[in-house]
């Protein structure tokens, strides 16, 4: 049986030529708990940006129950995020 829900597949970007993702391969089994740490500009919002949709790797893929979603905009994506900080306005 394969539990994966999430699965980030050789997801790499780059900002102004340089690398802040480079192949990431990523497995997360429904109900399992991941913390991702690091430090200042190692990648960490960037990454949780792609699986959101709000920013597109350069290249891999993004699945999610089993669908490649890495093209979905992130009201297409049964995905949601909880900012640290947030406003309305």
């Amino acid at each position: 049986m394969n539990d994966v829900i999430l699965k980030l597949e050789g997801i790499s970007k780059s900002f102004d030529g340089k690398s802040i993702i480079n192949s990431l391969d990523l497995e997360i089994a429904k109900n399992e708990f991941v913390t991702i740490l690091g430090p200042s500009g190692c990648g960490k919002s960037t990454t949780l940006r792609i699986i959101g949709g709000f920013e597109k790797p350069d290249t891999g893929r993004v699945i999610f129950e089993g669908r490649d979603i890495t093209g979905l905009t992130p009201d297409k994506r049964n995905i949601n995020t909880v900012f640290q900080k947030y406003s309305l306005f």
